[in-house]
Formats: structure tokens, C-alpha cells, sequence
């Protein structure tokens, strides 16, 4: 059985003393491949320090969070984004999107540059990963608007109902990313996921965050991946390896890896 954790943030400071064996821990459990996608200029070199370390099991995004999205710091941020694109070494661009829970007064800014990096993953063909804290309709009114058959990629963390899940899914070339929340008591994704196709999820842990119950409280791995395949799994009363196989798939064809 083989799974891919399409968003994991391994080169974060909390990984610093044991990161090789995360790692390595991750891919002794099935999950081979780790999708890393950046936040802003200072990790960069950190995620690809990662990457060069485990070639066949790392792969790097470029973007910058929508958290970074500073009126003093954004036109270095995105001078940076734009040569690292340029250099066609990155399976994605991520992670992007609008964040209205920390700080909701660069809400315009957020909105601009998350329209200019959409317009940069379709000229590089790339597919757009996709953060959406507290601002999901505003983040996929933009998408819909920019839609073409160059745009493809997937909703980071998708928590919402079940008419948000069929907006994606009209879009084409999307994908739900499905994480720990999911394994959460009061979640109301167990309801969604039983009128979703298998066929438009992706699986993702968000390491260090959002650990899977039982481990909340705890630093998230990309070995916990299988915690949320197989409460998929549960949910739908599938075979565990019938989803490892539909999500890697997903995952293998909107990355490319």
C-alpha cells in the first residue's frame, strides 16, 4: 500500500532535531512521497535542503502564504517567488490563497496577489494548491473567474459543506484535500464525503498541524496519513487499499510525480 500526503510542511522548525527520521518514519509506513508546499521566502531553502536529501520522496512547491501578504514585505516576497518559478524545479504552486482569520485588513492585497500567482501557475502550467481560512467564497469566486483548461489543483484542508465540495468539483481538474479534521468527533466531512466520489480527494496531514484524533495536541507527521485513510476508509466501508490506490492516483495525476 502506498499513500502520498500532498501537503506537509516537514522543513518547519519543529521537525529541526528529527526531521530525517520523520521522514524516514513516513515512508516505512507507505506514505512514499511527501508534497511540500512553501510558505515564504525564508523557507525555501530549508524545503529544498529536504528535498535534495530525499529525491525520490520530497517534492517542493513555491508560493507565498497568504499570511505573508504584507504591504512592506510583499514585493520582495513575490521577486523571489517569480525567479524561484522560473527556474522550473517546483511541482506546484502553494501555498496560496486568502487567510481572513489572523488578519482580515489585507483583504484586497490578499485578493491581488493570490490572482497574480493563479496567473503564473497557468503561463507554467502548473497546478495551484489552495488556502482558504475563513474566506472560501471569496477564494473560489477568484478561481471560477481565472477558470481554463490551463488551471487545475486542489482546495487545501476543505472543511466545507456539501454545496462548497460540488463548486470545486465543477471547476475540473480539482480536488478536496482531506486531512486530519476529518478524524475530529463533531466533523461534518464523515456526512459530505458518503455524496463525494472518491475520485476528487486528495489526502494530506498539514504537518506540524492538525494532528489526527487520537493525537490531537501533538506535532503532526506525514505517517498519519494512514489515520485519515482509513477513517476514509471506515466512513465509506471501503477497503483501505482501494482508497491508498484512488488518492494516490489523484494525487499522481495533478502533480505529476
Amino acid at each position: 500500500m502506498n499513500f502520498i500526503d500532498t501537503h506537509s510542511h516537514l522543513y518547519a522548525d519543529q521537525f529541526d532535531h528529527d526531521r530525517n527520521k520523520v521522514v524516514n518514519e513516513a515512508i516505512l509506513s507507505g506514505v512514499n512521497k511527501i508534497l511540500l508546499p512553501n510558505i515564504n521566502k525564508s523557507t525555501t531553502n530549508k524545503m529544498l535542503d529536504l528535498c535534495k536529501k530525499f529525491p525520490n520522496n520530497c517534492f517542493p512547491m513555491i508560493g507565498v502564504h497568504p499570511c505573508d501578504v504584507k504591504e512592506k514585505t510583499i514585493e520582495n516576497e513575490m521577486n523571489h517567488f517569480k525567479k524561484e518559478v522560473a527556474k522550473n524545479k517546483y511541482i506546484a504552486i502553494g501555498e496560496i490563497g486568502i487567510d481572513l482569520y489572523w488578519d482580515n485588513s489585507t483583504e484586497e492585497l490578499q485578493k491581488k496577489i493570490f490572482k497574480e500567482q493563479i496567473l503564473i501557475a497557468k503561463k507554467f502550467r502548473l497546478p495551484i494548491v489552495i488556502h482558504t481560512r475563513n474566506s472560501f467564497d471569496l477564494a473560489i469566486d477568484i478561481v471560477e473567474k481565472l477558470n481554463d483548461n490551463e488551471l487545475r489543483g486542489v482546495f487545501h484542508c476543505f472543511s466545507g459543506d456539501e454545496k462548497d465540495a460540488q463548486r470545486i468539483i465543477n471547476l475540473n481538474d480539482f480536488y478536496l484535500g482531506i486531512g486530519g479534521v476529518l478524524t475530529f468527533k463533531n466533523s461534518s466531512l464523515k456526512k459530505i464525503l458518503h455524496k463525494i466520489n472518491l475520485d476528487y480527494l486528495l489526502l494530506e496531514t498539514d504537518s506540524p498541524y492538525l494532528s489526527p484524533h487520537p493525537l490531537r495536541g501533538k506535532r503532526n507527521e506525514s505517517k498519519n496519513i494512514v489515520i485519515i485513510a482509513q477513517e476514509i476508509a471506515n466512513t465509506l466501508d471501503m477497503d483501505l487499499n482501494r482508497v491508498a490506490d484512488i488518492t494516490t492516483q489523484n494525487a499522481k495525476k495533478l502533480f505529476k510525480v
